[in-house]
């Protein structure tokens, strides 16, 4: 009882970071009035936003609740409730702390550069210390009411199930959170892009266009809150995995509820870690905006080793003491791992070396200075084009790397470990979510600030410090980005080793002499042969919903963005004063209407990931029985794993190049011939129009494809739970 006393401690540790954060950056100078005006009108329109979006879910929530206590029991709803209001309060309380921060950053930003990069930090790491405090307070919480609370035994399928739907609640927040986000930002984006800089040829967040206000409100609902309903759902998806795999693993044994509670504690010791690591994030001599975030990021690395090495040493006894992993198999046998405290120790550090080894190369393939963002600068020079087919060769490009460490990563732990040790690592590079949302929020609140800026007519000093944190902030988003995919791509191969687990298990217990169990499954034998033509079918229908579903997020972005520059040139035609300053565009037109195109749009590309693996199991089923039905559901769960990391990874790295390509020519790109190409030159507008290309990548389809990987695989979960009880 001491350690779940101690890591609800830790999750309420960044409660309260959270609440001196704010309390810090609320009493910041506001600036001007114009500015506060401004930053009221974006404000408005992100709660506006938000309410509707959590509304509409609300709608869905409240069915999926009464489903899931008519087919599973009111404990096991009530997890889903659990996940889901968290989920969603992380993103909206982060949102709101963001929209008050752009305003206090721009007016930070005319005193000096360092106190600018303080603001906007400081409010992204509320953002990001409440979604890890909040996630695991979630989980560790309801685990205890569960087993000390009840009564129930930590493995017992009661747990089991309640904490899966938790993961499925969370997961239903992100999607639509994700996908509404990114539509509605990308929309108000691209739409505003093409009718304001490319037609009218005035300045990004010119005051003048009618869609700058929704880009600013689109900024903080997409990267703020739909990120951080992202990562609270990686997070806590993740450490339920991990413990589902625990609780099968080690069932019987006295070391069992210790393996349960590790990837907690591992938790509560790394947002202690992140929290030391906010302390370390201060401008420099040289003025590397990205050298002091990175500060704070490898602090919160360092010192996280010596926190699970504690961690470890307390809970296990010392390094050296010795567990044995039983994995049931089908035929009633047994796969045994047997590994020592000190292997998990190492899978956890291999988990954060694969952290710092993603951020590394998204930052390359990505960031201005180096060669994939160069050569897409440089083939703007000979056209659109070009831009075009160079930003596609890249986003293509960008997927090795991740992916071979992600390879070594799933090698080297489980050599340690066996499939555990894949968990643990995971579980690692998910603890460190706290810093990483705080780098990920610190990019809205900076462009948010640069649009102020240019708004209010602040002047172009002020606006040369928020475009350096807007630089850098586009480079975080891509960062945190590929840490998302990344660790969702793992966290969903330790959900589909729950899957087979789980199935192997209800099997094997249905097939028990005298048993009652779970007699569903009594004479079932998935056969995961890639010979089985239905495992071949599960693989291919897999590997399709990934490229379908960016392919639909891509369309409802078009949608959206047309009707976003057919409204901005009807208030240019209708209204011609505002061009001459003289008239007032009618922002909250833009807001309103892209509001209701992404409520409209979200909902049918989110339902495709969650029905998918109820319709395949049925579909095959009505074909060829149970046990051929439970092997293509495990195939389609791999295949949209494979196909989703990587459609996940080359969107998002193609996006954020495309986009800082476009931001090199507004400091003066130099081509391989020495000729400066500046803004507003031809080769700036061939990388306007590859940045209209790279926004629904990055910032839609690319991070909306992260969430439907997880949530097939954790439906896969239920599905099991459901058939196993009924």
């Amino acid at each position: 009882m001491l350690a779940l006393t101690l890591i609800i401690l830790g999750g309420a540790l960044s409660i309260a970071y959270g609440l001196w954060a704010i309390n810090d950056v609320m009493k910041r100078d506001a600036g001007t009035l114009r500015m506060q005006e401004i930053a009221g009108a974006i404000a408005e329109g992100a709660q506006a936003y938000l309410k509707r979006q959590y509304f509409t879910i609300g709608i869905v929530g409240v069915i999926l609740f009464a489903a899931i206590v008519w087919l599973l029991g009111i404990w096991v709803a009530i997890g889903f409730a659990i996940g889901a209001i968290l989920s969603g309060a992380a993103g909206f309380i982060g949102m709101n702390v963001s929209v008050r921060a752009n305003v206090r950053t721009a007016q930070a930003a005319s005193t000096s550069l360092a106190k600018g990069l303080d603001v906007a930090f400081k409010s992204g790491a509320v953002t990001g210390m409440l979604v890890a405090g909040l996630a695991l307070l979630g989980v560790v919480v309801y685990y205890a009411i569960l087993t000390r609370g009840l009564g129930n035994d930590p493995g017992s399928r009661i747990v089991i199930d309640s904490l899966v739907a938790l993961g499925f609640g969370a997961s239903l927040i992100s999607i639509f959170a994700r996908l509404g986000g990114g539509i509605f930002t990308k929309g108000a984006d691209v739409g505003g892009d093409l009718v304001g800089k490319v037609e009218a040829g005035i300045p990004e967040d010119d005051p003048r266009n009618p869609a700058t206000i929704a880009d600013n409100v689109g900024d903080n609902v997409g990267d703020c809150a739909g990120m951080a309903a992202d990562l609270f759902e990686t997070y806590a998806v993740t450490f339920v995995a991990t413990m589902v795999l625990a609780a099968i693993f080690f069932a019987g044994q006295s070391v069992m509820e210790t393996m349960l509670i590790y990837p907690l504690a591992i938790g509560a010791a790394c947002i202690v870690t992140s929290i030391a690591g906010t302390f370390f994030v201060k401008l420099g001599a040289n003025s590397s905006i990205m050298g002091a975030l990175y500060k704070g990021f490898i602090a919160t690395g360092v010192l996280s080793i010596g926190a699970i090495a504690i961690v470890t040493l307390v809970l296990f006894g010392g390094f050296g003491a010795e567990f044995t992993a039983v994995v049931p198999t089908l035929g009633g046998g047994e796969n045994v791992t047997v590994f020592t405290a000190l292997d998990l120790f190492l899978a956890a550090v291999l988990g954060l070396v694969v952290t710092g080894l993603i951020v590394w190369i998204t930052e390359y393939y990505t960031g201005v200075g180096f060669r994939p963002v160069r050569s897409i600068s440089q083939s703007s020079v000979t056209g659109h084009g070009t831009n075009v087919i160079q930003g596609l060769a890249i986003s293509l490009e960008s997927t090795a790397l991740p992916t071979i460490v992600i390879c070594f990563g799933i090698i080297g732990a489980y050599l340690l470990a066996g499939l555990f040790g894949i968990a643990i690592a995971v579980t690692a590079m998910l603890a460190l979510a706290g810093m990483v949302v705080a780098l990920d929020a610190f990019g809205p609140v900076t462009d948010n600030a640069g649009g102020i800026a240019e708004m209010a007519g602040l002047p172009k000093e002020v606006r040369r410090s928020t475009d350096a944190l807007d630089a850098v902030g586009n480079t975080t988003k891509a960062v945190t980005k590929g840490y998302a995919i990344g660790s969702a791509g793992l966290g969903a191969l330790v959900l589909f080793a729950a899957y087979t687990s789980d199935l192997n298990y209800f099997i094997l217990e249905a097939n028990r002499e005298g048993s009652t169990q779970y007699q569903y499954f009594a004479g079932v034998t998935p056969d995961f042969s890639l010979a089985n033509p239905y495992v071949v079918v599960g693989l291919l229908f897999g590997g399709l919903i990934p490229f379908l579903f960016g392919g639909i997020a891509m369309t409802a972005v078009g949608r959206a963005a047309g009707a976003v520059v057919e409204e901005v040139r009807r208030q240019f035609k209708e209204k011609p004063g505002i061009m001459a300053g003289t008239d007032r565009p009618d922002y909250g037109r833009a807001v309103d209407m892209l509001t209701k195109a992404a409520i409209r749009e979200m909902v049918v590309p989110s339902l495709l990931p969650v029905l998918a693996p109820i319709v395949t199991y049925f579909v095959i089923y009505a074909v060829a029985g149970k046990s051929q039905a439970f092997s293509a559901v495990g195939a389609m769960l791999l295949g949209v794993i494979v196909t989703g990391l990587f459609v996940a990874i080359s969107m998002t790295s193609g996006g954020g190049a495309w986009d800082n390509a476009k931001k090199s020519f507004e400091d003066g790109f130099v081509d391989k011939d020495g000729v400066k190409h500046m803004k507003g030159s031809e080769a700036h507008k061939a990388s306007v129009t590859g940045d209209t290309v790279g926004d629904p990548y990055k910032d839609t389809a690319g991070p909306a494809v992260n969430p439907a990987i997880k949530i097939t695989n954790i439906i896969a979960l239920l599905l099991l739970a459901i058939l196993a009880h009924n």
